[in-house]
Parts: structure tokens; C-alpha cells; sequence
């Protein structure tokens, strides 16, 4: 995989440079180094953590709720999701909920709803802080340095409202439009 993504860097870069004939100065001065070293952190601390036993501890808390069915699945597999992505962020977090799922005594179908609730739950559940997505992250970043300040106060004030109804009508949805093909 990391080959595929050097090679379409060089490729972006190789068409950047021909079309404008600009050098990589500013990509490497301007590039948030700092949300990246944040990010390779992280999952540095995630797979540690999950080394130590943390994902054993999730599958143990997740087996006896998901034993109430797909609604169970659904909800607890992306609530797990959310709290994780705003704790660690969305991006490390998908691994720790892809080895708990996969290692759960789930049917084919059933993973399936618990990834599709993962997915919910690391893309529209981890916008509820800002450290939640490094795309959150950089926007900020971006934003600041145009010297337009959103604080977390600011960011919060709109997510803790609208990112809970989001999610929960998205699991729902999730549940209902499942049920209906299966």
C-alpha cells in the first residue's frame, strides 16, 4: 500500500511541477509536520495499546451487549467507535474497533453491520471534539493560519448538538435499512 501512495505523491508532484513549474519549497514549509508527528503518535500509543491487552478488554465489555442482536451490534459497535475516535482520534481508533469486531464470534452478516457502524461511528461520531479527525485538526490549522481563531469552546458549541443527533439517526438508519434487506 505505501507504494501505491509514494508512487501517486511523486505523480502529483511531477504534475504540480510541470504545470507550474514550482519546486517542493513551500510543501515543506508550509505542511502541518506537527498534526503529522501527532498522527504517528497516536498510533504508536494504539498499538501498544493494543499489545497490552486493550482490544482483549474491549471484546470481553462488547460480547455479552452484541448478544442482543444486530440492534445491539449496531449501537454498541459504533458508540464504541465514537467514544474512541474523540479520545484517540478517528484514524488509530478504526484499528483498535477492526481488531475487537474481527476477533468477536460474529457471522459474516453481522461483521458487516459492526463495520458499517465502526464506519459511523470513526467518521460522524469523532467530529464531536476537534481532535477526533486529523482532518478536523488540519481545517483548524488552516483556518488559524489565516488568522481566523474557532476555539473548542466555539467548535463544541455546534457538534454537541447537531454531531449526537447525526449519529444516532444514521445508526437507526443503519438498523432499519439492514433489517429491510436481510
Amino acid at each position: 500500500m505505501e507504494v501505491v501512495a509514494i508512487t501517486g505523491v511523486i505523480l502529483m508532484l511531477a504534475v504540480r511541477w510541470y504545470r507550474t513549474r514550482t519546486g517542493l519549497k513551500d510543501v515543506i514549509t508550509q505542511t502541518p509536520w506537527h498534526i503529522l508527528l501527532f498522527a504517528f503518535s497516536i498510533y504508536v500509543i494504539v498499538d501498544s495499546l493494543h499489545r497490552a491487552g486493550m482490544t482483549a478488554s474491549i471484546i470481553q465489555w462488547m460480547k455479552p451487549i452484541i448478544e442482543g442482536g444486530n440492534a445491539s451490534i449496531i449501537a454498541v459497535s459504533g458508540l464504541m467507535l465514537t467514544l474512541l475516535s474523540n479520545l484517540f482520534n478517528n484514524l488509530p481508533s478504526v484499528m483498535i474497533g477492526t481488531f475487537a469486531v474481527t476477533d468477536l464470534p460474529l457471522s459474516e452478516s453481522q461483521l458487516h453491520l459492526a463495520y458499517l457502524a465502526n464506519i459511523l461511528g470513526s467518521d460522524i461520531g469523532a467530529l464531536l471534539t476537534p481532535i477526533g479527525t486529523l482532518a478536523t485538526l488540519i481545517w483548524m490549522y488552516i483556518l488559524k493560519t489565516h488568522q481566523i481563531r474557532v476555539s473548542w469552546k466555539q467548535y463544541m458549541k455546534v457538534t454537541i448538538i447537531v454531531i449526537p443527533i447525526s449519529l444516532i439517526v444514521s445508526l437507526i438508519s443503519l438498523y432499519i435499512w439492514t433489517s429491510i434487506l436481510y
